[in-house]
């Protein structure tokens, strides 16, 4: 899914794009910007501005009052509403600092770039071609499922 999110929901941002969904932020749009960007794209939007959120239905876009305060929270009542997966699968998550599809990376390649330990424990690896952050199911692999497993508790 195609998502627009207010600059009060940074968080749930980098979530969706390890989810796989295409996800614009940024705390430097006001909220006109915001409602033009998520018409002209057919995005939905997701706020914790309920003035935001009533602007977005009085102009027929799709749109969402997030109102979980936590992000296992936050993250089951966006999935519930969409019908959204709670699960990583690295082949369609998209780089959590700048949205861009992340693409498998050879170990050998990244060499030069990582920590010798992570280098050493680790064999699957994707990046990104846009920032060209690196990424890995490292130690903090079993939070991320911790999280995503509280989420798919707590849905709708």
């Amino acid at each position: 899914m195609k998502f627009a999110v207010d600059g009060m929901l940074g968080k749930l941002t980098r979530w969706l794009r390890m989810l796989g969904h295409d996800v614009i932020y940024s705390v430097q749009l006001d909220d006109n910007q915001l409602l033009g960007l998520a018409k002209a794209e057919s995005r939905v939007l997701l706020t914790k501005d309920l003035e935001l959120y009533r602007r977005a239905i009085s102009k027929d876009l799709d749109a969402f009052y997030v109102e979980g305060t936590t992000e296992p929270e936050r993250l089951a009542e966006v999935a519930g509403r969409y019908s959204l997966e709670l699960a990583v699968n690295m082949c369609n998550s998209h780089c959590p600092v700048c949205n861009t599809l992340l693409e498998a990376a050879d170990k050998e390649d990244l060499k030069e770039l990582l920590e010798p330990n992570t280098y050493e424990h680790y064999e699957r690896f994707w990046r990104c071609s846009n920032c060209g952050q690196i990424y890995w199911q490292g130690a903090h692999w079993k939070q991320i499922l911790s999280t995503l497993s509280e989420a798919q508790t707590a849905k709708i």
